[in-house]
């Protein structure tokens, strides 16, 4: 594609003179310009990547994938079973939620009540996998177990009595009261997910229903897949089973968190890109000053038969190696980064005594990072692609020269 002549022409120029020391300059702040601007690209990448993963996986461990809820219509044994015969992969546990209020001494707050069973793999597994206080075994009739930023917020140990309120009102002498029932903490729990840690309480099945003034036919079905990816498709196989059942699947409920991670996403990628675009005006810069000392250069070129492509050819590699090694740099140096960012980032903290990552905003406890190939595909070409566009400029403008000029006055 380059012959020698290009090459050796192009190298050549990537070590300008000493008096030629403002090139120089221009070249190195080119190289630092791009490479920063890969190496931040890759990293915001990378970090919104890993934040999106963690967050879909913690999404996926606190919520069932398919959720089957009963309202006017009941939902019959013979519908799970029905359930079951149709799809033999998925799991199917009992549940029921609704709101309520949990109250010890003079603290309140709004919260959300789930009744669970524990003989239901997925539900032993949560809590197991949680725990972090108490006894899972304890975990019986009028027992509970709360999120630990709810237990720090009021105050609250295993083996301590709390009463829970709930939204269903029963009817006395004196009028319509919520109904409430006193209950032991059996367990703490912690997820890392501080919106769930400080908003869910577990009770046992019965006991959720009872305090709700609900039957056993008011139950809600949860279903669990080995592919949650492949949850919107269930969920109209199931609708089709029976379109009287309120159905919703995970990415109903997060639709527009993931919606507002993507368009951030897209958006911090084009913001970014500006660092590029600013870096190739160097490149840009850099080539036309070159080309306008170089004239009298380029015109001995001519005159030795070297033609127009082949001198504009050698400017362009001249600007595009500048882009290409600056490119690699910058990927190399911006996974490096994304590597051990949690490790930075715990280091700033440390040192300046400053919360970079605030998991009550942030919702995860570390500072995540996934490496995705295919973004840095993404960078790596258009990168290139800048850093080619911004050679190819300057050196089209050599074909304009006239070479008896150059030769004559220079």
């Amino acid at each position: 594609m380059f012959t020698q002549a290009e090459r050796l022409i192009s190298i050549r120029n990537l070590r300008p003179k000493k008096k030629e020391g403002f090139l120089k300059v221009i070249s190195i702040f080119s190289f630092l310009g791009i490479m920063l601007g890969v190496a931040i690209l890759i990293i915001v990448m990378s970090v919104m990547n890993g934040f999106k993963t963690d967050l879909t996986k913690k999404i996926l461990g606190l919520n069932p994938h398919i959720v089957i809820e009963s309202n006017s219509f009941k939902i019959e044994k013979s519908f799970e079973e029905k359930l079951k015969k149709k799809f033999e992969e998925i799991s199917i546990s009992k549940t029921f939620s609704g709101e309520g209020v949990v109250m010890n001494n003079d603290n309140a707050k709004g919260i959300i009540i789930k009744g669970i069973s524990l003989k239901e793999n997925q539900n032993v597994n949560f809590l197991k996998n949680n725990i972090l206080n108490g006894n899972l075994n304890k975990f019986v009739k009028d027992t509970v177990f709360i999120g630990a930023e709810l237990a720090f917020n009021l105050n609250l140990e295993v083996g301590d009595k709390i009463n829970l309120m709930s939204s269903a009102f029963i009817s006395t002498p004196f009028g319509g009261f919520p109904k409430q029932e006193t209950l032991t903490i059996a367990g703490i729990f912690r997820t890392g997910f501080y919106e769930f840690d400080q908003n869910f309480v577990f009770l046992n099945l019965s006991d959720a229903l009872s305090i709700f003034d609900k039957e056993e036919n008011d139950q809600n079905l949860e279903i669990y897949l080995k592919d949650p990816m492949k949850a919107e498709v269930y969920k109209k196989e199931i609708q089709k089973l029976n379109t009287n059942y309120f159905i919703y699947s995970w990415t109903d409920l997060n639709k527009s968190l993931f919606s507002a991670l993507k368009v951030e996403r897209n958006v911090m990628f084009v913001i970014l890109t500006l660092i590029l675009i600013v870096a190739a005006f160097n490149i840009i810069s850099g080539l036309t000053i070159l080309i306008k000392n170089k004239t009298k250069e380029i015109a001995i070129l001519k005159t030795l038969g070297l033609s127009n492509r082949s001198i504009k050819k050698s400017f362009f590699l001249t600007g595009f190696l500048i882009g290409l090694t600056a490119t690699i740099s910058g990927i190399v140096v911006g996974v490096i980064f994304s590597l051990n960012i949690e490790k930075i980032r715990a280091f700033i903290s440390n040192t300046f005594n400053f919360e970079l990552f605030p998991s009550d905003v942030y919702f995860l406890e570390k500072l995540p990072s996934e490496i995705n190939n295919y973004s840095i595909l993404v960078v790596f070409i258009f990168s290139l692609f800048i850093s080619a566009l911004a050679s190819y400029l300057p050196a089209m403008s050599i074909s304009k020269m006239k070479t008896f000029r150059a030769l004559k006055y220079d």
